[in-house]
């Protein structure tokens, strides 16, 4: 539905002869083992009502490490929840939250959909804003985006910042709480910036785009050298180093390259599944993480990419070594019916959506037809469109 904020032409990143302003990374950013419990005068320093944004359990969870510095630095504080999702009603609720606590300062606390909402607010209402990752499922807590969903979490638009984050304080020993599964989650969502910003934006000239996409490929082969050693080891150094990978170095590679650069087919895949109620089960890393085998199929199928599929058969070996989903079975999805995933492609492959960045077009039949053969072998390139009927292993 359509919404001012979607209208509202403040909230787009002024450009100069289309070279968009540049929120490439957080003003400040403290990190370490323990690193909160020394923010107090950081955090004081931006403003002394700040409003505690996140989930109910993530409020909770986190009270123990905030409550001190709140104490010491005589803060007065409210918390607000988010909701279910980043949503239009959620939001609402939130600014009305700052309104009656007149606060001064927003704090993000909590997993991507939390510091989203977050950030969101505070650009709305002008306020600094401060993001605490307590998982390292994303990297909302360095980007200048958020994304806005329907309270029944399926994927309405993202929004533009002016700036990212003013301070990012990454505390390990916060990050170690959360389930060894969102790690994995981030791994996935980290790997899709190689794998999409070498598609849209591979042969770009500019040079901040071409440094992104070359951080982009290091970023990848650091994850698939260190990330099953790592998660062998939860806490170690290893394991901070893909920590740091997965919030830090992708949040910057989006900041550096933009949005060219962010967001292709994986993302737009993500987005259309979180329109099935069935897959809200899964992790946004793990749907982002399945949407990228699905566009190396595209590559595969479409263009005949050898590459592309060598890539995807490396992925399915590395997927099975750390846990992410490589089916829509793997997403809960199993059971999906032929409607229900049309409806699905038919989103990701709506106007304005991230895939059409591929170098080719691509139609919801064609989408759907490699959303069910992920983990095929790799063969010979199809390009007819009789070709892409969906397999019938779904049902309907």
């Amino acid at each position: 539905m359509t919404n001012s904020l979607l209208n509202d032409s403040s909230l787009n990143i002024s450009t100069v002869n289309d070279y968009p302003t540049l929120t490439i990374a957080p003003a400040q950013v403290m990190r370490g083992s323990g690193i909160l419990s020394q923010c107090g005068t950081a955090i004081a320093r931006f403003g002394k009502r700040p409003l505690v944004i996140g989930g109910d359990r993530t409020l909770t969870v986190t009270q123990p490490f905030l409550q001190p510095i709140f104490q010491d630095q005589a803060l007065q504080t409210a918390q607000a929840t988010y909701g279910n999702d980043c949503s239009e009603i959620g939001l609402t609720g939130l600014r009305e939250a700052i309104a009656n606590h007149q606060a001064d300062l927003i704090l993000g606390v909590g997993g991507g959909k939390a510091l989203d909402a977050a950030k969101l607010v505070a650009y709305q209402s002008q306020l600094p804003i401060i993001t605490i990752p307590t998982s390292a499922a994303t990297c909302a807590a360095w980007t200048a985006l958020s994304n806005v969903y329907t309270d029944l979490g399926a994927f309405q638009y993202d929004v533009s910042l002016i700036r990212c984050p003013d301070l990012l304080i990454l505390d390990y020993d916060l990050i170690q709480t959360a389930p060894q599964r969102t790690l994995i989650a981030g791994i996935g969502d980290a790997l899709a910036k190689w794998y999409e910003a070498s598609v849209s934006s591979g042969h770009s000239d500019r040079t901040l785009v071409i440094a992104a996409v070359q951080q982009a490929r290091v970023l990848r082969d650091l994850l698939l050298q260190k990330s099953v050693a790592a998660l062998q080891a939860p806490g170690s150094n290893l394991w901070r180093e893909i920590v740091d990978a997965s919030v830090l170095m992708a949040g910057m590679i989006g900041g550096l390259g933009g949005a060219q650069c962010r967001t292709v087919a994986a993302h737009a895949v993500h987005n259309g599944l979180t329109h099935l109620l069935q897959s809200h089960d899964a992790l946004h890393g793990e749907k982002v993480a399945y949407g990228i085998l699905v566009q190396l199929r595209l590559e595969e199928m479409l263009q005949g990419n050898i590459l592309a599929a060598t890539s995807r058969q490396q992925l399915l070996k590395f997927y099975t070594e750390i846990g992410l989903p490589q089916t829509l079975g793997d997403l809960g999805l199993d059971g999906v019916t032929i409607a229900e995933l049309r409806r699905s492609a038919e989103v990701a492959c709506q106007e304005g959506s991230d895939i059409h960045r591929l170098p080719f077009e691509v139609t919801p039949t064609q989408l759907m037809a490699a959303m069910v053969s992920t983990t095929a072998p790799c063969s010979s390139p199809r390009t007819q469109d009789s070709d892409f009927a969906p397999l019938p292993v779904v049902q309907s």
